[in-house]
């Protein structure tokens, strides 16, 4: 009830002072609003605005050029690729560099064919403008990975000669500037991509270099680059191996009461296994073969064996004295052919393997203490950290009979939890560096603000509430004349003046009351001169009401 009251009285008051009065006090507010909104967005917009990004220093060279002569204000990145300019000139700026053709990369790509005419062109032309449109494609699209900021593309394709036994290959060179200190991943893609997009090349026709001078790429160079990715493998295992054994003890030891260090050795060998099985319990029976053979043989002979006794003297030489013999051969052979199943096994790994593998992790005593009760025996100590080296090698994946070595132990961290602290805030005087444009911004604002509230809205809000009060001073203004006059009638009787024959009050009050026009200050200056002594009690007593 009482918020609605002042809410009837705050509108009465604003009926009372008229429609006249009211829209006066509607324009000045808005010309204040208005007035403050333009001075903070004025000084609030930045001062600067980017023109062009990602340019490179021959654009950026240009277009400086071209803005300097055109009297345009610009600013230049840290990074040397972007262009500023005043906030405001981005249109103006943007449009005169379009009239001279800027931005324009010098790696143009297909949009050469489009200045070319089509009379007087020969081969050898067609042919540059060819290779070149194919160079700008490729370091346009080689721009687009990520960490590449520049790319220069050379291309030497096979020229075709007429008495040239060998055919020459096509071979490129690209030179990149990247912000990532890991090229050469990103000198592999390289290669592949530019060897398939030129017909007949291979990715060892691809040499990658960076601005520095350093060669990322070369040849067939895949003995070169064994080590490094073998050891870029081996971080990688680590690293994974690392992030396993991080997962299972933090849950048990909290993220800063243990430091890990992992190293794995790898063996990237390739190996090729052959093997043949024979499996005897399987045969089948192919074919049988039988051969019988038979052989039969007899010999006599008349003449008598040289002997003692036929040197003898003998009356008849016996018929029977001749040698016989008799042979007999029998052969029989039976052959059996099976067919037995084999399978033969090729197996090729071109992988990796564990050779062996290191892990030790360090526990923070204290914190390994206050688990176990505060003052532990040794034993449970030690049962502690034959659980963790359990845990260790279970989320690591080892084997004994590999080699692998875990080995736990409880120290004293220097300063526990260190690393993990949360960054101190900034003091207030960084703070105050930081936002210095945003507070003068914003102290300008509210200078504005108070100005034109006071100068302004206060002036002319008082001369619009001090009109309806002219006739209420009039009228006051009479009553205390009617006052004086009283206290000058009182004062002439007491002091009894007979020899004043006119009343100078009644000329006071019809002179003041007969000429309406005159300004109150006049009147006022009128009173003071018929008494003063009287004028300074009544303005007194104004004063005081």
């Amino acid at each position: 009830m009482a918020v609605q009251k002042q809410i009837e009285r705050l509108w009465a008051s604003l009926l009372g002072l008229g429609s006249r009065r009211l829209i006066a006090l509607g324009v000045i507010g808005v010309t204040v609003f208005a007035m403050t909104g333009l001075a903070g967005y004025f000084l609030s917009r930045p001062a600067s605005e980017v023109l062009y990004a990602g340019l490179d220093r021959q654009d950026v060279g240009r277009i400086a050029g071209a803005l300097k002569e055109a009297d345009i204000a610009f600013d230049v990145s840290s990074d040397g690729g972007t262009v500023l300019v005043r906030y405001g000139e981005t249109a103006r700026a943007r449009m005169l560099l379009a009239e001279k053709g800027l931005p324009n990369s010098p790696n143009a790509g297909n949009e050469l064919y489009d200045k070319l005419g089509s009379l007087g062109l020969t081969s050898f032309m067609q042919e540059v403008t060819r290779v070149r449109a194919l160079e700008g494609e490729l370091a346009r699209t080689i721009q687009l990975m990520r960490g590449i900021k520049a790319a220069r593309v050379h291309i030497v394709l096979a020229d075709e000669g007429s008495f040239r036994r060998v055919r020459q290959p096509p071979s490129a060179s690209v030179v990149v500037r990247s912000d990532t200190p890991d090229d050469i991943v990103a000198a592999k893609a390289i290669r592949h991509l530019v060897a398939s997009a030129i017909p007949g090349m291979t990715p060892a026709e691809v040499t990658v270099l960076n601005t520095d001078g350093l060669l990322l790429a070369s040849g067939d160079d895949q003995a070169d680059a064994a080590p490094g990715a073998m050891l870029s493998l081996e971080k990688t295992v680590s690293r994974e191996i690392l992030d396993n054994i991080r997962k299972t003890l933090t849950p048990y030891l909290g993220l800063a009461n243990f430091q890990i260090s992992v190293a794995a050795r790898l063996n990237t060998d390739k190996k090729q296994t052959n093997e043949t099985i024979f499996n005897p319990d399987s045969r089948v029976e192919r074919s049988v073969r039988t051969v019988k053979q038979n052989q039969v043989s007899q010999n006599a002979t008349n003449s008598s064996p040289a002997t003692v006794q036929r040197n003898l003297p003998q009356e008849s030489p016996s018929a029977s004295d001749g040698k016989q013999s008799n042979e007999e051969n029998r052969k029989q052979e039976e052959l059996t052919n099976y067919e037995v199943s084999s399978k033969t096994v090729s197996t090729v790994s071109g992988g990796y393997g564990i050779d062996n593998l290191s892990v030790a992790v360090l526990v923070n005593r204290a914190n390994l203490l206050a688990s176990l009760g505060g003052n532990p025996a040794p034993d449970a100590v030690e049962r502690r950290l034959n659980e963790l080296q359990q845990l260790v090698a279970s989320a690591a994946g080892s084997r004994s009979e590999r080699g692998d070595v875990i080995k736990v132990m409880a120290v004293d961290f220097v300063d526990s939890g260190h690393e993990l602290a949360p960054q101190p805030p900034p003091q207030i005087g960084e703070m105050l560096l930081r936002q210095a444009g945003t507070v003068v911004n914003a102290a300008t604002i509210l200078v504005v603000t108070l100005l034109l509230i006071w100068f302004g809205l206060r002036p002319a809000t008082k001369a619009i509430l001090s009109m309806p009060s002219r006739e209420a001073g009039a009228a006051a203004e009479l009553a205390a004349l009617e006052n004086l006059s009283d206290a000058e009638s009182s004062a002439t009787e007491a002091n009894q003046l007979p020899n004043w024959s006119v009343t100078p009050e009644a000329n006071l009050i019809e002179d003041l009351t007969g000429n309406p026009r005159r300004s109150p200050q006049k009147r006022l200056e009128q009173i003071i001169e018929f008494d003063e002594e009287k004028a300074a009690a009544v303005l007194k007593q104004w004063l005081h009401q």
